[in-house]
């Protein structure tokens, strides 16, 4: 299944107020697409990769990001496009601000999925719509509801439970690199700088899957909505709604007059 097919599936079972997202990491060696912006080439900014991701989400842009055009130092040491520093494993860039300590610090940091540095030169994300390239991975915003109906389309053939882990930091990682790396679905909570900087709403979830995912959730989204799993949820509706006391003091009135007019 490629990405825009995909795309075209989510949008119609799930109903996503932005653009499902594709992800592709670039080795040195490989062309980016013709087509892809650069913030530092194009726009004259260094930017956060949640901005990129709002950027191809919300604008429908496909964004390409080097070591240039990143000025996260968080995210250029995930993704390898700076080197890894004793200063950033001790925990001292969440002590104080996350952490009480830097020794917990060192423990938040550890829990971070991180790529060796130059393995790749360029993340590129787009809209998985208009994604002229085989994603490595894919995100896709909502709300709880919207994210709850991806959980049980990703499990509609295996069963069982996604466990997922939160640190409250650096989500473009959970969303791109611990789903790479783990080849599984990803339920992600949104972290602080993605509400900063990339603009997530207090509202909103997301959702990641690797590209070798894409065709099992598409079955298990057209699965589910057989069984009856639907978004917009169809709230119950046939029932007998009750109402204020003083209400049926109109229903007593009618009464009485028509008693009246017989």
């Amino acid at each position: 299944m490629d990405a825009k097919t995909f795309a075209r599936e989510v949008e119609s079972h799930v109903r996503p107020a932005t653009f499902p997202v594709a992800a592709k990491l670039l080795s040195p060696d490989e062309p980016l697409p013709e087509k892809a912006k650069r913030p530092w080439r194009d726009m004259k900014i260094q930017i956060a990769i949640c901005q990129a991701i709002a950027m191809a989400r919300r604008y429908g842009w496909t964004i390409a990001v080097g070591e240039e055009d990143v000025n996260c130092v968080l995210t250029k040491t995930a993704f390898g496009l700076a080197p890894l520093t004793e200063h950033y494993t001790a925990g001292h860039l969440v002590c104080g601000m996350y952490t009480e300590t830097a020794e917990a610090g060192a423990r938040t940091e550890a829990a971070t999925h991180r790529l060796p540095q130059g393995k790749y030169k360029h993340l590129v994300v787009a809209p998985a719509a208009r994604a002229d390239f085989a994603p490595d991975a894919l995100v896709i915003y909502g709300n709880s509801a919207q994210v709850m109906r991806l959980l049980t389309a990703a499990l509609w053939k295996r069963g069982g439970a996604i466990t997922s882990s939160f640190t409250g930091r650096i989500d473009c990682s959970d969303e791109i690199i611990r789903t790479m790396m783990t080849g599984d679905y990803q339920v992600i909570l949104p972290c602080y700088g993605d509400r900063v900087f990339g603009h997530t709403e207090d509202w909103e979830m997301a959702f990641s899957l690797p590209g070798s995912k894409m065709e099992e959730l598409i079955e298990g989204l057209a699965g589910t909505h057989k069984g009856g799993i639907r978004y917009p949820i169809p709230t119950f509706l046939r029932f007998t709604p009750q109402y204020p006391d003083h209400y049926y003091e109109l229903e007593r009135i009618w009464a009485a007059d028509e008693l009246k007019a017989k």
